[in-house]
């Protein structure tokens, strides 16, 4: 569809957003150069203190690789034929960001060789040759110089070995340089999102790690307080509502909260808290094949880091099913996971990745996922990105072919508030239910209420023994509109599963890998098999299909659907007229 008309309170809302972007613009316009004076009149530290731990997997066969000229960065390989990476010309936008971040350093502090670690100098003194001062190239992106900075401290131990004092010296500028820089970015503004958390992060462990002042310390350890309570939710899920951030966060959270130990410096309440809600807030959302379910940006679980990050978890916590702040509710019955997506978008300045998905859900059964959503897509894919944002991308009700939230990229507001989204569901009811051997949720959106006059409701039931799902969607009228839409139900099948059609389209049979078979089936409605797509795969994706149930909302509506799986040989013997 082409972009919709837009509401008086909408454009309300809009013009807003672009004044308080202007407004910042204007203040660091006046007070960067400040800052810049004030950088300069500051000491650098004569030394490093301690090096953070960095939780990342290693791979020491990595670090020959670089030495003989080969990196591989963001799914891209250049082999340098002896031209410094540095000036290589980069495959990609995201291979010259991870270059300049510096995370593949950890990979040469493996091989802990000599020649690893003359390798890493010399790299690292490279780069500074280059590009020391701040300037417009992608090495000096907020997002870079927070990673590089990390990478730096945490590698610390390779590169400072057996090095003159020169290059100490020079090093240390480099960090400290990196510290004016972010601390001006989250001055004035430049900073937004949960990159200001990142930033707050690495000038907290940088503030512990380096021989700075007393009041730096606290400055920065007061910015991450801050950044916390903002952005971690009570219930634990970050604020933009994206799982994979939750596990990015955590890998440099942790190592941060080891390093305030290490300099017995008391860690902020906010950190040590935030730790503890996050983990279980994880687990919520684990399938039982240890892959995240893909909502709001989630793509290819990085199972080793989330692995990792689940290992520091206290055994005596008690498992998280219910997620009211960050809107995801999880109910475990048998063998079987439904996870449900019970929350609308989050504020404007974090909903770049968000999806337009409110009450969609994913269903497993053991290690084998079968209602999946699309997922999302490299980052460098752009139109795909897109597409997979949109409510057909996920399993719930799209209503005329149209999503429940608004994205200013496909309104023409791209080029003042880039990815964000600018209306989506506003009231969403959550209601859990525990019946005589079920469990049902009572769930509604608000989203296609203003242009259609509707609310959607989804009722979601688990049988006790998690061998069976029902559902029931409604469309219920709000207004006097007349109007009939067009709507789909739609239910993403994962790529492992055979699907075919059943008794003549009125019901669909799902073959899983390890032979057991569940049918999909209707109250009187056709069931269409159609083609999908799943993006939460390395390569890039993979083609699947998606179980489809058509009809045009009228004045009160509701279609019931059910999943069960077969119990008995003949129940299966009965279904001959498989498509």
């Amino acid at each position: 569809m082409g972009a919709e008309r837009v509401s008086l309170k909408e454009k309300f809302h809009i013009g807003r957003r672009i004044a308080g972007r202007a407004g910042r613009f204007a203040r660091r316009t006046v007070t960067a150069p400040l800052a810049a004076l004030a950088s300069l009149r500051a000491n650098v530290p004569e030394r490093l203190l301690i090096a953070p731990q960095d939780l990342r997997t290693t791979d020491a066969t990595i670090a020959s690789e670089i030495y003989s000229g080969y990196f591989a960065l963001a799914g891209k390989v250049v082999n340098l034929r002896g031209v410094s990476p540095f000036d290589a010309v980069a495959p990609s936008a995201n291979w010259a960001r991870a270059l300049a971040s510096f995370g593949w350093l950890r990979h040469l502090r493996a091989a802990d060789t000599a020649l690893a670690r003359a390798n890493a100098r010399a790299l690292v003194s490279d780069f500074l040759n280059r590009s020391e001062k701040p300037d417009h190239s992608s090495a000096w992106e907020a997002r870079v110089a927070v990673r590089r900075t990390l990478s730096f401290l945490s590698q610390s131990p390779i590169i400072l070995e057996n090095a003159d004092r020169a290059f100490y010296r020079r090093f240390m500028r480099a960090l400290m340089r990196l510290q004016y820089f972010l601390e001006r970015q989250v001055a004035t503004g430049r900073i937004e999102g949960e990159e200001r958390l990142f930033a707050a992060i690495s000038l907290a462990e940088l503030g512990l790690c380096a021989q700075v002042s007393a009041s730096v310390q606290r400055r920065s350890t007061r910015l991450l307080a801050a950044e916390l309570a903002r952005q971690i939710r009570p219930d634990g899920g970050h604020i933009s509502r994206a799982a994979d951030t939750l596990v990015r966060l955590l890998l440099d959270l942790l190592p941060l909260r080891q390093a305030y130990a290490a300099r017995a410096v008391p860690a902020p309440p906010e950190l040590l808290n935030a730790i503890d809600r996050m983990l279980p807030m994880l687990r919520l959302l684990l399938h039982g094949d240890g892959a995240l379910a893909l909502f709001n940006g989630m793509g290819v679980t990085p199972v080793d880091a989330l692995a990792t990050v689940l290992a520091y978890e206290d055994p005596r916590a008690k498992p998280l099913i219910n997620a009211p702040y960050s809107g995801y509710q999880r109910v475990e019955s048998g063998d079987s996971v439904l996870i449900v997506d019970s929350g609308g978008p989050p504020p404007p300045e974090f909903s770049t990745r968000a999806h337009a998905g409110t009450l969609s859900f994913e269903f497993s059964v053991g290690p084998q996922r079968l209602i999946v959503n699309c997922g999302a897509p490299d980052s460098e894919l752009v139109a795909a990105r897109g597409a997979a944002r949109t409510t057909a991308a996920h399993s719930t009700l799209v209503l005329d072919d149209t999503s429940s939230c608004r994205f200013a990229r496909n309104e023409g507001w791209e080029k003042w508030l880039g990815d964000e989204i600018i209306s989506g569901p506003r009231e969403v009811h959550v209601e859990r239910q525990i019946q005589p051997g079920k469990t049902r949720l009572v769930l509604s959106h608000d989203g296609y209420k203003t242009r259609f006059g509707f609310i959607h409701e989804r009722l979601l039931t688990i049988s006790a023994d998690g061998l069976r799902l029902d559902g029931e969607d409604r469309l219920k009228s709000v207004s006097k509109k007349s109007k009939t839409y067009p709507f789909a139900i739609r239910f993403h099948i994962h790529p492992s599963i055979q699907v075919y059609g059943v008794l003549e389209g009125q019901a669909a049979l799902l073959d899983l890998p390890d032979g057991t078979r569940w049918i999909f089936s209707a109250q009187d409605e056709p069931i269409e098999i159609e083609e999908s797509i799943f993006f939460a795969v390395p390569d890039g994706s993979r083609a699947s299909q998606q179980l489809v149930i058509y009809r045009a909302a009228d004045e009160a509506l509701s279609v019931a659907w059910s999943l069960r799986a077969f119990m008995a040989k003949e129940e299966e013997e009965a279904l001959e007229d498989v498509d």
